[in-house]
């Protein structure tokens, strides 16, 4: 089974999404299902992904009634954390055999409150109690003002999805941030966390200016730039998870935080389906995949193993073609960020409304 090979590999496979019908549907795409039988032992959500799955559904047309007196917002925290509450269920015993590496499901803490790290924080402490299972992770974007909040979380001991992460520079303060809530944590052995680091976006960023560029050697960089950026972000969780500083806190119990490659639908049909599975694969890390992309592992992929250690010198040289072209690979993921956080905003701005136009009907 392709997706085996991906996990013997040391590539959890959790699942981009969630929806009350996946949860408790019986058919081969249901959530059970895709445990039992496809490799997926995690689960991640995110705003735009609550806004597909509860705007106009059914099954959650009873819930939203019920509480007519209550605010929209009320109303939309109980619908996604009974949902990620009932996905921790199922996901139990992974979490346990696991010992709590995976078996996780993600939630996120508001997405307008990005650039607020007392918001932040604040949210993020009441949806672990709100949910109140172990197995959940809180996510927290890697704004500046997330890393404190991400830091706070941690020492609280809450365990902590930090999403948006688009260049490695952010991903070591990132990794920073999750340690130095680890060196304030009474009980580090019960807290894990994974960075979850952005791919596609940063192809289709990067591809747009190579194209518009057009010469042979802007055209050899195409689908490149991505897998590049991810290789070296690898290479900075080896050398951040083998420092002095870790080895102390590894000591005292301490779980690594595991690189998640997100956003690994691949937008451009010109590339293979599976390319940001395929050439992401390493142990200690996790792909969170759409379900076409699961789809298309199971159906296709051609796994090769380890596809990131030893490739280091090659994304060096992708990263030097792009800045010989002029390409600021540091400006692209700064703007990528900012759209992001926008991006989740609207979603959830969008989920509000439609929420309240069916608490109105």
């Amino acid at each position: 089974m392709r997706a085996q090979q991906v996990l013997d590999a040391g590539t959890s496979i959790w699942l981009d999404d969630l929806s009350r019908a996946k949860i408790s549907g019986t058919d081969s795409h249901s959530l059970p299902s895709r445990i039992a039988t496809s490799g997926v032992v995690g689960v991640t959500t995110n705003p735009s992904i609550f806004s597909a799955a509860i705007s106009g559904a059914a099954e959650y047309s009873a819930d939203i009634a019920q509480m007519k007196g209550a605010s929209v917002d009320e109303v939309v925290k109980k619908l996604t954390t009974d949902d990620v509450r009932q996905a921790c269920d199922l996901f139990t015993q992974i979490y346990t055999r696991s010992k709590g590496i995976d078996g996780r499901v993600s939630i996120e803490v508001d997405p307008r409150l990005a650039h607020d790290t007392a918001g932040t924080i604040a949210a993020g402490k009441e949806l672990w109690a709100i949910i109140n299972r172990p197995n959940v992770m809180i996510k927290v974007p890697a704004t500046i003002e997330g890393l404190p909040a991400i830091t706070e979380l941690v020492a609280a001991g809450i365990s902590v999805n930090v999403t948006l992460i688009f260049s490695v520079k952010r991903y070591g303060q990132v990794i920073d941030a999750y340690m130095q809530g680890i060196e304030r944590c009474e009980n580090p052995s019960a807290v894990h966390s994974v960075a979850s680091f952005f791919i596609s976006r940063i192809d289709s960023s990067v591809d747009s200016l190579l194209k518009k560029i057009g010469t042979p050697e802007a055209t050899a960089l195409l689908g490149k730039a991505a897998i590049a950026n991810a290789h070296l972000a690898y290479q900075l969780f080896e050398e951040k998870f083998s420092s002095a500083r870790w080895e102390n806190l590894s000591q005292k119990g301490a779980n690594k935080q595991r690189p998640l490659w997100a956003s690994t639908g691949v937008k451009d049909p010109a590339y293979p389906d599976t390319q940001y599975v395929i050439e992401l694969i390493a142990p200690e890390t996790v792909n969170t995949m759409p379900q076409s992309t699961l789809d298309a592992l199971i159906d296709h992929g051609e796994v090769r193993g380890n596809t990131i250690s030893g490739k280091y010198p090659q994304a060096v040289e992708v990263l030097k073609g792009l800045s010989t072209l002029g390409i600021s690979l540091d400006q692209i993921t700064t703007d990528l960020e900012v759209d992001g956080v926008k991006k989740f905003a609207q979603a959830w701005d969008e989920l509000l409304e439609n929420v309240k136009a069916a608490q109105q009907s």
